[in-house]
Formats: structure tokens, sequence, C-alpha cells
């Protein structure tokens, strides 16, 4: 019997001549990188964690390096004409932890000195890293007589690990400014430039003195350079889906639309909708040929998370955010700036729509992973870790919802409140605090959730619907369930579903201020 290659995932592995060697799956992405070599010289390329930007600069570090062996098959092995070797500086800041005033210093230094004993250069500015590093570029040029590339991985992990750090934060900009200013100074040593991060620079002060770098970040031509396309899933990964679909029980179109639903959905440009698949989950799930949420569960960063709660973000209005183009990339360290700029660069918002009359984006959720893994984050973070031994079950809560049970579900929903711990609580906005809740759990539990409804009469407070029916829910703070009844009923929000099909049920609720809980509910039928 033909048994068929065994596909290799390169999971984590972020080395193009480890993946070219060892016969992993690589995604040719080397036109992207003909294209960059060939027409410009100074890059900045923002992208998400794990979305490929290691292995984009490992790659062009073997092309610079004259290793053409490893690029055979490649659309770049024909089309390249300049094999010659050129020195290549990769500096890499993803594996060290920012967390002390002298922790970047001692990083960039250790990395100058190993540079310096290995090319014999005597550091003419000891003290001054940003001299240092302008010192051997320039050397590393006279030795070679060949000009240098410059490759930096993850520029803004300093930024980025101490945005909860103020104490930090200006000396960090500051070494940094001083050490890449050496990208312009240093032009005529310089062959080839990039770096690569999640944050876009344009706002950080950092290269306030560098105005040589193309910001590529959001422009179309490069949308696809990392991640994964459609066309490349089905070109490289074709059989990988076959047994994806297999082992799920599931058809070969069914099993695409899984992995679009679950993985799928980073738009990089405005201008060009190109679907983007995060290349860590795609290929976990397809070597474990088992959906999960890889990437969300790889390192949330926790302060974001806390920082929507805190500044009573509803996470409603993030699957569906106007703002203007601009201020997509106007990032800022400060606080008590706007999160969401960062929350798009982070990649748990894409541009969803993109409206040139008005230069505005709707950004939203890419897909499910990220959806459920940010929902269930902020969800611990709003109820503060309710009590193990909790009455309220999931299992059951959603088999009472789907069964079509309000009064059985609704006490659920009591028992759930009861074990909150009162600091979980927005207590300002109590009414946005109950609604953000409820609109988690449904969310979470899979049922169509829809907040604030609109009708031709008003906003219902809340609307589920379930293959059997659909609950019309009003709530009400310090009040009664009557009255939020008689709301409902007093501006008909039940019109709009009435030739449904569905069982249609009306729940008019009310929550105590004292107890922190729902303390009385009406149902009815119709």
């Amino acid at each position: 019997m033909f048994l068929m290659a065994k596909l290799l995932y390169p999971i984590g592995i972020q080395n193009f001549r480890e993946i070219r060697e060892g016969g992993y799956v690589y995604v040719d992405k080397t036109a992207y990188i003909h294209e960059l070599a060939t027409v410009g010289k100074y890059y900045f390329l923002s992208r998400p964690r794990r979305f490929g930007k290691s292995l984009l600069l490992s790659t062009i570090e073997e092309l610079f390096k004259g290793e053409r062996y490893l690029f055979k098959g490649l659309y770049i092995y024909d089309h390249w004409d300049d094999w010659t070797l050129s020195p290549v500086i990769h500096l890499d800041l993803t594996g060290t932890n920012f967390n002390s005033p002298d922790s970047l210093r001692k990083h960039l230094d250790s990395f100058l000195t190993a540079w310096e004993q290995k090319c014999g250069i005597v550091p003419l500015y000891r003290d001054t890293l940003g001299l240092r590093f302008g010192n051997l570029i320039a050397e590393l040029h006279n030795a070679t007589r060949q000009r240098v590339v410059i490759l930096v991985d993850e520029y803004d992990k300093p930024l980025l690990e101490t945005i909860d750090r103020p104490d930090l934060q200006e000396q960090y900009r500051a070494d940094l400014r001083a050490f890449y200013s050496n990208l312009k100074s240093q032009d005529s040593h310089i062959r080839f430039a990039m770096l690569t991060g999640v944050a876009r620079f344009g706002h950080l002060s950092i290269f306030s003195d560098l105005n040589n770098l193309q910001d590529i970040s959001m422009d179309d031509s490069y949308a696809g350079i990392c991640g994964i396309t459609n066309d490349e899933l089905l070109n490289y990964f074709k059989d990988g889906v076959s047994e994806f679909a297999s082992s799920s029980g599931l058809s070969f179109d069914e099993a695409v639309s899984d992995l679009k639903d679950n993985y799928d959905g980073y738009h990089f440009s405005p201008f060009r909708r190109l679907d983007i698949y995060n290349p860590f989950s795609l290929l976990n799930c397809l070597s474990k040929k088992r959906i999960g949420n890889y990437w969300f569960r790889t390192g949330t960063p926790s302060f974001l998370i806390k920082l929507v709660r805190k500044r009573n973000i509803s996470p409603k209005k993030l699957d569906n955010l106007s703002i203007p183009l601009d201020d997509v990339d106007n990032v800022s360290f400060n606080l008590s700036s706007s999160l969401y700029p960062l929350l798009y660069q982070s990649g748990y918002l894409t541009i969803k729509s993109y409206r040139p009359e008005v230069r505005t984006v709707l950004l939203g959720f890419p897909n499910r992973e990220v959806e459920e893994g940010f929902l269930k984050d902020l969800m611990q973070v709003s109820i503060s870790h309710p009590n193990e031994e909790s009455g309220f079950s999931i299992a059951e809560f959603y088999d009472d919802v789907m069964g079509c049970n309000p009064e059985k579900f609704m006490q659920r929903l009591q028992c759930f409140f009861a074990d909150f711990n009162r600091e979980g609580f927005n207590h300002i906005k109590l009414e946005q605090h109950y609604q953000d809740v409820t609109y988690m759990l449904f969310k979470l539990l899979g049922f169509l959730t829809h907040i604030e409804y609109r009708t031709a009469t008003g906003r219902i407070d809340t609307v589920i619907k379930t293959p059997g029916c659909i609950y019309v829910m009003e709530f009400k703070i310090e009040s009664t369930a009557e009255e939020a009844m008689s709301q409902i009923d007093s501006n008909d929000y039940m019109l709009p579903f009435k030739v449904d099909g569905r069982t249609l049920i009306k729940i008019g609720a009310n929550f105590s201020n004292k107890d922190r809980n729902l303390d009385s509910w009406l149902i009815i039928e119709e």
C-alpha cells in the first residue's frame, strides 16, 4: 500500500536553514524578499507575535550570506543575481527579559562585545553603546569590503514588557533611540536593514531622528509577507488538511471552513482584503489534527486584558469598533492613551473594512480563537475567580438555554453572580458590568448574542438566539422585574421576531445593588 509522505510542520522553528535542511514545509515568501532587496534599503515591519517575523529575518540573513543552495526550488533562486557574501548583524531581542533598569544595556553590551571579539575590534567608545554600534558597522565594512546588512528582531520588546513601568520607559526609549540612530548615521556602510516588532514606530519617539525607514506594515503589496494565505494553505498543506478532515469526520471543504473560522481573518492592509491565517495556530492544528486555542494561550499580555476591564471597555464594542485610519498606528506607551492601536497591532483586533471617503477602519476580532480567548481572559478579570464550589454548572446552563428552559438557566445565572468576589464588580458602571458579563457568558458558550439590540422603538438589553428559541431580555437595577417586562411590552420588542418561527421567550429581570445579584425575574413565552 502506498503511504503518503508525512508533512513536517516547522512549529516553533524560526531558523530558515534548519527548516530547509530538515525537510520541513516552507511557505515560499522569497518573492517578497526579492522585492524588498531590489527596490529599497531600510524597512520596518509590524506583525503580531508568532506570525513569522523571525523566520523572515532568518531567510533574509541566509540570502545575504550567499547560501544559494538553501533557496533551490524557491522563487528567488532564479531571480537573484548577487550571491556575494555580506556581513550580517542580526540583533535578536526576543529571548531576554527586560525587567530591570540595566537589563537592556547589559543585553546590548553583550551583543556588541561578542561581535567585537569575533572581528578583533577594539571598542573606541566603551561606555557609549550607540557609538560602539556605529563603530562596529564601519569596521565590518572596512574589513570585508562589503557593506553591512542589519536585522533587528522584535525591536520593541523592551518597551512592550515595561508598558506598566513608566520608570523604565523613558530610559529604554533613550537607549534605543541612540542605538538605532546608526541606521542613518552609518548609511554609507549599510547595504540593507530591516527591523521587526509588534508596535509600529511612528509615535514612539525612538526613531525621531530616523526618517529613512520605510514602514511596510500596512502596505498592500506586503500584506501576505508573514502568515499563510488561503492559496498557500491549499498549495502547501492540502494533504495536512485532508488528514485533519479525516480525523475530524469532516469533508475537505468543511475542514477548510473550520480552519478558516478559527484561524483566518487577519487583514494587514485596509486597501487589500487579503485574508491571512495565523501560522502558529494553523500549523499546530494540522499537526495535532485538533482545533485548539494555540496562539492565544502562548503568553497573552495580561496587562492588556486588565486595562480593557479597568477602562470599562465593553467587549461588544471591541468587535465593531470604528476609528480613524491614522489612529491605527498611533501607539503610545502612556497608560492613559488609547488601547485600540495596540490591540490591533498585537493581533487581538484586525481590520474588518475601510471607508476611504472618511478614512476610517472598522476593527474587530479576526477569528473564533482570538474572540474566545480574549473573552475568557476578560471574564476572569471581570468576575475575580468565583468559588470552585459554586452551584453554577456551565454544561447544565448550556443545556437549559439550548432546551428553552429559561427558569432553570435564570436560576443558574443567579448562582453565577452570587459567587462573585465583590472586587470583581465595576462599582461605577454596574449596569454595564452586568450586561458585559452576561454577554461574555452567552457568547463563550457559542450562542448568537446581541447586546443593546436596536429596534424601531428602542434598544433591547440582550437578545439570545438558539436553534429552537429566541430570548428577549431586559434588565433593571434597583427596580422590579415587572417594570422590565413592561418595557418589553410597551416598546413592542417582540415584533421583529414574530415571523421567525422559533419559540419566543421574554424575560424581565432586576438586579439588586445591595446583593450584587438578580433578585427577581418574570418569564413569558409567546
